[in-house]
């Protein structure tokens, strides 16, 4: 075959300057569009995409420490309407768009505000038509290039998951939200599944943002929140889209120390109390005794209508005289020192002592007084005199070193809780020039006046001598976890390794059981028939809001703090009572609660479940307890029928995390039983509520 030079390399070199001429074309058009007409194609970016939104990430939830959901989000949403179809004047499927709306509307209308008012009773269906017909008339205006006028109009707001499926199917909003203009909005909402269980120290959200409030909530909110993610709406041909420019990152969960059956039964006991006597404030706090672990917490204040709810964490913040209480650490100060015996005595005389021009009186000074009395017999009859004589007797002329001892035991050192406004102890330390101090200080000092206390940190002087002289820190949190798997534990941080020698707190748990045990001890009703109980009541005279003691009726502040079983301490537990008038008691008033509490806790054969105390108008509570499955290892339960609680124990059982949508019982579930499923794989348990049986 002869190649011919002159016709064919002509035709490739006009095949090249084509080329060449096109692509130069093509480079110079580009370059144009980008230095000469930037402005427009800016303008264009911003018609075709909407500017960044955040894509809330899902809060952590936060559990008891037997495993139970306290407190969890569940979405609730705002139900909104956008009639106007703008920035797509010159689009042919827009103005389609606009037809289609018109003809559609009209036909599906009636249907669709009929089925809006079935959803949302409180309003009717003529309602609805006139609010949508007037936002038609807006977004036509806005269409039109009227300014001013609000573009979306909110038909019902704090809708439940259920309901807004529901709202998806109605007529003409079927047709989802491009065509028709009709959307939800989602907001997340924090559920507790125990109602106001420890309301105050789980916390709560801002009503008008997802922002912390207080408690757990609040101290743990960077934790909880997560990271929100991005995203904006992008116009891809005739539509327009979601982008998601970054995944959210959801909170971590917390796993708390707090058991749901011992808050119960001490938020039943002190309410039931403090009903009994019309207190006004009430105060539980019960700690495990080697870790220091919160296991119940109760703070109830009366309200104007006679009911009790918590409003405050007076256990954590309240700065109280903490009364006879404390004379156990006053006691502990000079047994240490050796100033004093077990095997001594005391003259108490007629119940009444003279203390540099005041008169120290004991509770029965109008009955004679207890006379002579042993060391231990001080504290078993919590006498004012005895305390005082002995702290005053030998720590007069040397008030530092009596202070010195209260700090070495652990008395007044402040520690870091984790919950913002937490109180810190106020115990007085004299200055070299006396300027804060006077003859009378030592004296009511050493019973507990003229010092203020937190009753946590009260408790946690008693967990010390329960725990062998070991001081822990009062923990709430025991670690985070995310997807089930634990991410952080919190230790057992300790504040002091010994307060006392072994040999002092000896003598003061000896005490200390006398007080309950002995039959002539104040704390008698504080005692239990199946285990022994250790520890000292307190009632202090408080003053009112005036800061007066004697204006009108006398206010008290009345406790018990103590720990058991005496052999072998598990538990310690404090019970505070404020309360105007007489009679005014911590053994007779407070020790009832102790006991109670303390006997529920530890007799498991009678320990209250968990369903008994949980909000019976719960988003997450089982009105029946139907026979659980068996689980089988990598496949999926049927979960139908079944309350969340004990759902979303089976599911994270096998490793799964639930996510729950609705109220009442399991009626379906994203994932058929007898299916394969993978460790950390998401469940979706969908919840309707049954019809209670009469």
């Amino acid at each position: 075959m002869n190649f011919d030079k002159k016709r064919t390399i002509p035709r490739y070199s006009a095949i090249i300057i084509i080329l060449a001429t096109v692509g130069a074309a093509i480079v110079g058009k580009a370059g144009y569009e980008m230095y000469f007409r930037s402005g427009y194609w800016e303008t264009v970016r911003e018609r075709m995409a909407a500017e960044q939104r955040d894509i809330p990430a899902a809060r952590g939830n936060i559990y008891s420490a037997d495993g139970q959901l306290m407190v969890g989000s569940m979405p609730i949403y705002t139900i909104c309407a956008d009639f106007a179809v703008i920035d797509r004047k010159d689009s042919v499927a827009e103005r389609k768009l606009r037809v289609w709306r018109d003809t559609t509307f009209v036909k599906e209308a009636d249907s669709l505000c009929i089925g809006l008012s079935k959803l949302f009773p409180n309003r009717t269906a003529a309602d609805f038509r006139k609010q949508l017909e007037q936002a038609r008339i807006n977004g036509k205006r806005i269409e039109a290039g009227q300014k001013g006028i609000r573009r979306t109009i909110t038909l019902a707001n704090n809708v439940s998951y259920i309901k807004y499926r529901e709202f998806l199917k109605l007529p003409y909003v079927r047709y989802g939200r491009m065509k028709s203009g009709f959307y939800g909005d989602e907001i997340p909402q924090r559920q507790k599944p125990y109602g106001n269980m420890a309301k105050r120290t789980l916390g709560s959200l801002m009503s008008t943002s997802d922002s912390a409030k207080n408690g757990i909530e609040l101290a743990y909110d960077s934790i909880l929140r997560g990271t929100n993610g991005k995203y904006h709406r992008e116009k891809v041909r005739s539509y327009w889209m979601d982008k998601t420019d970054l995944e959210p990152v959801d909170g971590l969960d917390l796993i708390t120390t707090i058991d749901v059956g011992m808050q119960d039964a001490a938020e039943k006991a002190i309410v039931k109390k403090l009903k009994e006597i019309n207190g006004e404030i009430g105060v539980v706090v019960l700690m495990e005794v080697a870790t220091g672990d919160v296991k119940a917490i109760v703070n109830m204040t009366r309200m104007p209508d006679g009911r009790y709810a918590e409003v405050k964490n007076n256990a954590i913040t309240d700065l109280w005289e903490p009364g006879s209480t404390f004379k156990t650490a006053s006691m502990m100060v000079a047994l240490e020192d050796g100033v004093i015996k077990m095997d001594d005595y005391i003259e108490t005389g007629n119940g009444q002592w003279m203390m540099h021009g005041r008169n120290m009186k004991d509770h029965n000074w109008r009955r004679g007084g207890y006379g002579r009395i042993s060391i231990p017999e001080v504290l078993m009859y919590s006498s004012n005199v005895g305390v005082s004589r002995i702290i005053d007797d030998h720590y007069r002329q040397n008030p530092e070193k009596y202070v010195d001892g209260l700090y070495r035991e652990g008395v007044g050192v402040p520690f870091e809780l984790p919950f913002p406004g937490a109180g810190k102890p106020n115990v007085r330390r004299p200055k070299p020039d006396g300027s804060n101090w006077s003859k009378t200080a030592l004296p009511w000092m050493s019973i507990g006046y003229e010092t203020q206390i937190p009753p946590i940190y009260t408790l946690t002087f008693y967990n010390a001598i329960a725990n062998n002289g070991r001081m822990v820190k009062p923990r709430f949190v025991r670690e985070i976890q995310k997807e089930g798997q634990t991410v952080k534990e919190f230790p057992v941080e300790v504040i002091k390794e010994r307060i006392c020698s072994p040999h002092t707190l000896k003598d003061i748990r000896t005490i200390l059981e006398m007080v309950v045990n002995h039959p002539k001890g104040l704390g008698r009703k504080a005692g239990c028939k199946q285990f022994k109980v250790c520890g000292k009541t307190g009632t202090a005279q408080v003053a009112d809001e005036h800061g007066s003691y004697h204006n009108g009726t006398a206010r008290y502040m009345v406790s018990f703090c103590g720990f058991y079983p005496s052999e072998a301490p598990k538990y310690s537990c404090i019970v505070c009572i404020k309360k105007s008038g007489l009679p005014a008691s911590g053994g007779g008033q407070c020790g009832p609660v102790f006991s109670e509490i303390a006997q529920t806790v530890m007799a498991k054969g009678v320990f209250r479940e968990a369903e008994e105390a949980a909000d019976s108008t719960s988003v997450l509570t089982a009105p029946s307890a139907p026979e659980l499955p068996q689980l089988t290892e990598g496949v999926m339960p049927d979960l139908q029928g079944l309350g969340a609680r004990d759902a979303v124990s089976l599911v994270e059982q096998l490793g799964l995390r639930a996510k729950i949508l609705g109220s009442g019982l399991v009626s379906s579930q994203d994932i058929k039983a007898d299916s394969k499923v993978k460790h950390g794989q998401v469940v979706t348990l969908t919840l309707k509520a049954t019809a209670k049986a009469n």
